[in-house]
């Protein structure tokens, strides 16, 4: 089956209508988001400026997906891995009323995603101010990273926040197939593959479970 590819931005803002039914508020916070975001990129790059005339596609609509592929069906919290400007983030929070903690380690980029939860009245949004590294193991239900770093480390790096029930979201471009193919034997068994809805060169590694120690090891 093919899946359909969201081109242009009332597009996306239309599938992001029929998919989430947005209240109101809902709407004002993503409109708010996106403006913010292109008021902010001047003083600190938060995305590409190509990108902003299909802001809504690249960035709303391409966060938004992920909650539609996680299994967590609203519980549990969720860590964003190298959040810089909220993405997925902020748009999961804004969507849904899970527990976000955004682990960011510039400070420039924390302070906009403070300012940005404040303004939008996202009281469950936790902004961590660290290197990953240093942030206190907690468990996450689902966990998510838009690049952040190569699949290994990113891995490698995160396991000790994942249980056996954890659900991982990692949007990987064209080379999604290819970084898994590289991944231990172990560590590939938790992963399959998802295309992306906003780019038809695009996938998203999907898994679950807990990368264990033994899992850590070599294939």
């Amino acid at each position: 089956m093919t899946t359909k590819i969201l081109d242009g931005e009332e597009m996306a803002r239309g599938w992001i209508g029929e998919t989430f039914a947005p209240t109101a508020r809902q709407w004002d916070r993503l409109d708010q988001f996106a403006a913010m975001l292109i008021a902010a990129n001047d003083k600190q790059n938060l995305i590409s400026a190509s990108t902003i005339p299909n802001l809504w596609v690249r960035h709303i609509a391409d966060s938004a997906q992920l909650l539609l592929l996680d299994n967590a069906a609203g519980e549990g919290s969720w860590l964003d891995l190298g959040s810089g400007a909220g993405l997925p983030g902020l748009v999961v929070a804004i969507l849904s009323e899970r527990p976000v903690g955004l682990i960011e380690s510039r400070k420039l980029r924390c302070g906009f995603l403070r300012d940005a939860a404040r303004e939008m009245g996202l009281g469950h949004v936790e902004v961590i101010e660290a290197p990953l590294e240093r942030v206190e193991t907690r468990a996450a239900a689902t966990i998510s990273a838009r690049a952040f770093a190569p699949l290994d480390k990113l891995i490698d790096l995160s396991a000790r926040f994942s249980t056996e029930s954890t659900r991982w979201l990692l949007p990987k471009g064209r080379n999604a197939v290819k970084e898994l193919a590289l991944l231990p034997q172990a560590w590939q068994n938790l992963f399959h593959v998802e295309q992306s809805l906003t780019d038809a060169d695009s996938q998203i590694l999907v898994g679950t479970g807990q990368v264990t120690g033994e899992k850590r090891g070599k294939a």
